[in-house]
């Protein structure tokens, strides 16, 4: 054999080894986290505005939503309607999706809760922009901003509306994902670069911030969504390692 025809080999060789690795990156890149069985799925309460769990008419045909699909991969879903003490006793990580304003009493608990040792992942958009067919005022309406009573505050936060509308790219839970009109975090946590998401150690517990709801509507945002539920997940499962 040639000298010639052995480099030849060589750099296809060479070639074909790099579109392997190519390949198992790309593939690291873009396999989300694995489903549990069942009997190993924690509880994860939600509490949420959003059309989640049913449709916005509360139909049971078509119910339940893309991200409910996605959560359900991973964990036992528990609705719950406020953050009570009783509510917040079925587990220890919770999921608040653009929320409706709590009492005085319950965001007591909520606090409480966090600090013995809690683990919240809250989605407060100061902009909301999912389309809704019920008129403004109805309180089954999600509201079109995060009816913070002090909470982020008490926890060293401020919430900022976004300096511009319309759909942007943001990182949360180490994917690229499809957001609209994100607000801003400042304050005392530690703090994404893009001011997205903040992260608090609230007493025993720990409380991620991220300041948009939207990317949960991944109907409506199509392809460029395409990787905003495993963000979902990635932040859920780093809660749960802290």
């Amino acid at each position: 054999m040639t000298g010639a025809r052995v480099r030849a080999l060589l750099i296809i060789l060479a070639l074909l080894i790099g579109a392997a690795i190519a390949v198992a990156v790309l593939g690291r890149e873009h396999r989300g986290l694995k489903p549990r069985a069942p009997s190993a799925r924690p509880n994860l309460l939600l509490l949420t505005s959003l059309p989640l769990i049913f449709g916005e008419q509360f139909s049971l045909q078509g119910g339940g939503s893309p991200a409910l699909a996605a959560l359900e991969t991973r964990y036992r879903v528990v609705p719950i309607s406020v953050t009570g003490p009783a509510d917040l006793a079925r587990g220890q990580l919770l999921l608040m999706a653009h929320p409706a304003a709590q009492s005085a009493e319950d965001l007591v608990a909520l606090d409480d809760w966090v600090r013995r040792g809690g683990h919240l992942l809250l989605l407060a958009d100061p902009m909301l922009e999912w389309p809704s067919s019920r008129p403004l005022g109805d309180p089954l309406r999600p509201p079109l901003m995060f009816m913070d009573t002090g909470l982020l505050s008490h926890w060293g936060l401020r919430l900022d509306a976004p300096d511009e509308r319309g759909q942007a790219l943001r990182k949360l839970g180490g994917y690229d994902v499809e957001v609209v009109s994100p607000g801003r975090l400042v304050g005392g946590c530690e703090i994404a670069s893009d001011a997205m998401v903040a992260g608090c150690r609230i007493g025993k517990g720990r409380a991620i911030v991220v300041a948009d709801a939207d990317f949960l509507d991944t109907a409506r945002l199509g392809k460029p969504a395409q990787h905003n539920l495993d963000g979902l997940l990635g932040e859920l499962a780093g809660l749960e390692g802290t």
